[in-house]
């Protein structure tokens, strides 16, 4: 196809932010319909857009045939039923994470657009912080050696404002959890691989907020082992009072291991930390220029905030997958590999005891359930 056509399901703030810029970059694409159950977040993203549909049912986006791919940007509740009926119109589709509220939802996703043929994408967008690139870059070269020890930590403080539909567990499935720790996660799978089994704990210290009830979680923690046999330790929260929200609070990523260290640090998108074994310190390692940007990517670093232009690349990886028929990265595999783990957590929490993951291998082969491991 020369144009390739999108409809947008959700015109809220990670729409306007992320999604439209990144479409901007890409040549050949054009906004052709939009959704979102909210007249004034619709009419804002129609004038931005100047798309000619504007609906409040993603029913009548998903099948228009002059709609050739969807990014779902709405409330996590509704990504799997978007995405199914997506899929079988035949369109390509980049969700936003949590890819559903369970695993066993999100596999189902994977599984039927793999059948259907066509690109799915889950938006981890940290995935395209530069330095977050290159620390995968050099771990996959061989340089970290054997992993030892993985760590992440999120803190930001976001006080006790209303959150919206994210404090409501019906239909956020999470909190923490799944809008802040699943990125993390996902880091931890790219840099060392699935996880064996892990226990957790889930905390909700503000069971009102903005005057509403709220039933998410505020901070998590999971301590995990891996299958390589690494060690896993993460933590996010909103309530880490002073510690500023965005970049410009605490979020790290450190991983150890028999040769080197390295820390990955948000904030610093052009620099990674870096140490050998017995060396004084801990030292900075520039980021090459290669990595700045995504492979093939217009985008120029240089102008705007690189702390928030890497997320237009995003959109890059989905429309260059959709051209070359080639998977996505991450996929909706990805996401649901993550999904898998936040069920296990969740678990955890409810059962107070370690619980086992099932393999890939077996989650594809229909046994996809985590299981209750020893107490320990």
């Amino acid at each position: 196809m020369d144009t390739l056509n999108f409809g947008i399901i959700g015109c809220g703030g990670i729409t306007l932010q992320n999604h439209l810029p990144g479409l901007r970059l890409c040549p050949a694409t054009r906004v052709v319909a939009l959704c979102d159950t909210d007249p004034a977040t619709l009419e804002r993203a129609r004038a931005e857009t100047g798309a000619a549909v504007a609906v409040a049912d993603y029913r009548a986006i998903v099948e228009r045939d002059d709609v050739h791919a969807v990014i779902i940007a709405t409330p996590n509740f509704t990504h799997a039923p978007i995405a199914q009926a997506a899929i079988e119109q035949g369109k390509h589709v980049l969700c936003e994470k949590p890819l559903a509220l369970e695993a066993s939802a999100a596999r189902a996703m994977a599984a039927a657009a793999d059948q259907a043929g066509v690109r799915h994408m889950t938006a981890f967008t940290y995935r395209f912080v530069p330095a977050m690139r290159y620390l995968a870059h050099l771990v996959g070269r061989g340089d970290l050696g054997e992993p030892y020890h993985y760590r992440s930590c999120r803190l930001q403080d976001w006080g006790t404002r209303n959150l919206g539909w994210r404090q409501k567990k019906r239909l956020a499935g999470t909190g923490e959890l799944g809008d802040m720790l699943s990125h993390r996660i996902d880091f931890a799978h790219l840099l060392v691989g699935p996880m064996r089994r892990l226990v957790a704990r889930l905390r909700t210290w503000t069971p009102v907020r903005g005057g509403e009830p709220n039933d998410t979680d505020d901070w998590v923690a999971i301590l995990a082992e891996f299958e390589r046999g690494a060690t896993g330790v993460l933590e996010s929260s909103k309530l880490a009072s002073g510690r500023n929200e965005s970049w410009r609070s605490l979020d790290t990523v450190e991983i150890n291991g028999s040769e080197r260290t390295f820390v990955f640090v948000t904030g610093q998108w052009n620099q990674l930390q870096w140490g050998r074994v017995g060396g004084a310190g801990l030292e900075p390692l520039a980021v090459p220029r290669e990595f700045w940007t995504w492979p093939g990517s217009p985008r120029d670093p240089g102008v705007g905030d690189p702390l928030v232009t890497f997320r237009y690349d995003q959109a890059w990886e989905f429309v260059e997958a959709i051209r070359e028929q080639r998977p996505c990265r991450p996929s909706f595999h990805e996401g649901a590999r993550v999904q898998a783990a936040m069920d296990a957590a969740v678990r955890s929490a409810e059962l107070n005891q370690w619980i086992e993951l099932a393999t890939d291998a077996e989650a594809e082969g229909g046994r996809g359930r985590v299981g209750v491991g020893a107490g320990s």
